[in-house]
Order: structure tokens, then C-alpha cells, then sequence
């Protein structure tokens, strides 16, 4: 336990090291390059934008993620259970997916203009849906039909089947895929807030570091919302060992 929450804490210190070095070694100024002694400075004196803006970004990240957990879940389960609905919808996924969602984001804040918090919400949703929906249709698909054969013999139902065999079989892709979605809900949030600023978020705090030519608040910017991240990670990795722990326990 000790050992996990100290080699990532000194392997970011090195990393900040590294980044403070890079920068005198070059002798960049802070207005081409911002070191890491740059950016307390720009924290403490925008302190309180930072926590506003930061659980704007934060809390609308979260629910994003959550109907793309519900969304992605249901539409692994119906890939999972039916080859003929996997192999209709995993190619729109696919080409969905593959759309950058930089060019999506200008036309969802025209459609619903004026609707800050649902765009943001509404992007980070469709960037992060997709490693879900996939992680979950595979672990079904590939679940031996020899345990569905031996249940419904045994008069079980398809709900039950998916309760007390499928689900526990796919929590793994499912945690692991969940970790990639945190990620990019970031991504689209902040795209979202950038892209289309309306002054929420830390997209918006980034915009107005980069109109003013403030480097130090641009780059304090991006370390706040890599710590958000990690922040969701973890919380995700405390559920994965409360709920899926077991299959950590077996790839030992």
C-alpha cells in the first residue's frame, strides 16, 4: 500500500525536476516555456478561479462520464448478447468514434445555443462512451457459451444469466475501459470549454491565460486539470479493487 501511493509521488517529482532542468538548461523564458517554479506563483494568484473553474470542469466531467458508463453499458450489453445487433452497430461506433470530436464540438454548441453546461456535458459523454460500450460487448461476447447452456438448462433467465455470469466476467474490461474514459472525458469537457468559451471551466481559464499571454497560468492550467484526472483515476482504481478485485488477485 505504502509503496503505491510513494513511487507515483516521487515519479511526478522527477518528472517536475526533469521539466525545471529542460527549461534552464535551454533558458527559455517563462513566456516560451513555463517551468515548474513558475506555476505556484500563477495558482496562488488566481486561487480562487482555480477552484470555481476547477469544479465547473470537474463536476460536468463527472456526469458525462456517468450516462457514459449507463449509455456504454447498454450498448455493450446488446452488442454482447446479439451478433446481429454487434455486427450493426459496431461499425457506426466505429466511424462515430473516429470523427474528431474537435469539429463536433463548434456544431453541438450551435445546436443548442446558449446551453453551456448540457454541451459540455453532451461531449464529454460521446468522447469517452465509446472504450465502454466496446470493453463490455467483448467480455459478453466472448463469454463460454457452455455456461449459458448449463444455466438455461436450469431454467434461468437471460437476466439472470448476464447477473451471476456475464457482468462479474466483464468487470475487468469494464474497470479498464473506464480508466481510458476518464481521460478523454476530460478532453471533452475542455475542448468543449475552450472551443466554445462562456467563462465556466478550466478550458475558459486556459483561453484567458492564452489571450493575455500568461504562459505560467496556461501551463498551471494543464497541471490542475492532469491532477483532476489522476484524482478520477484513483477513484476509479479504489472501485475496481472493491468490486473486481479478484482478477487482480488471479493474473498474479
Amino acid at each position: 500500500m505504502v509503496q503505491k501511493i510513494i513511487v507515483p509521488i516521487v515519479a511526478v517529482l522527477i518528472f517536475l525536476v526533469f521539466w525545471e532542468l529542460l527549461v534552464w538548461i535551454n533558458g527559455w523564458p517563462n513566456y516560451k516555456m513555463a517551468s515548474p517554479s513558475d506555476l505556484w506563483p500563477a495558482f496562488w494568484k488566481f486561487r480562487e478561479l482555480f477552484f470555481v473553474m476547477g469544479w465547473d470542469t470537474l463536476w460536468r466531467t463527472v456526469v458525462g462520464l456517468m450516462l457514459a458508463v449507463v449509455v456504454g453499458v447498454a450498448f455493450g450489453m446488446i452488442m454482447g448478447f446479439s451478433r446481429i445487433m454487434r455486427d450493426a452497430l459496431y461499425p457506426l461506433l466505429v466511424g462515430f468514434n473516429a470523427i474528431p470530436k474537435a469539429t463536433v464540438v463548434p456544431i453541438v454548441a450551435l445546436m443548442f445555443v446558449g446551453a453551456h453546461d448540457f454541451n459540455t456535458i453532451l461531449i464529454a459523454f460521446m468522447i469517452s462512451f465509446f472504450p465502454i460500450a466496446v470493453s463490455v460487448s467483448i467480455g459478453l461476447s466472448t463469454l463460454e457459451p457452455e455456461y449459458r447452456d448449463i444455466l438455461r438448462s436450469l431454467g434461468a433467465s437471460r437476466m439472470t444469466i448476464f447477473w451471476k455470469i456475464a457482468l462479474p466476467k466483464t468487470l475487468p474490461e469494464f474497470f479498464g475501459a473506464l480508466k481510458v474514459a476518464v481521460t478523454l472525458a476530460f478532453i471533452g469537457t475542455n475542448l468543449m470549454e475552450i472551443v466554445s468559451p462562456h467563462g465556466k471551466g478550466l478550458g475558459a481559464l486556459f483561453d484567458s491565460g492564452k489571450t493575455s499571454s500568461d504562459y505560467p497560468l496556461m501551463f498551471a492550467v494543464l497541471i490542475a486539470l492532469g491532477f483532476l484526472g489522476i484524482f478520477l483515476y484513483y477513484i476509479v482504481v479504489a472501485l475496481e479493487k472493491t468490486f473486481a478485485s479478484w482478477a487482480e488477485r488471479e493474473s498474479q
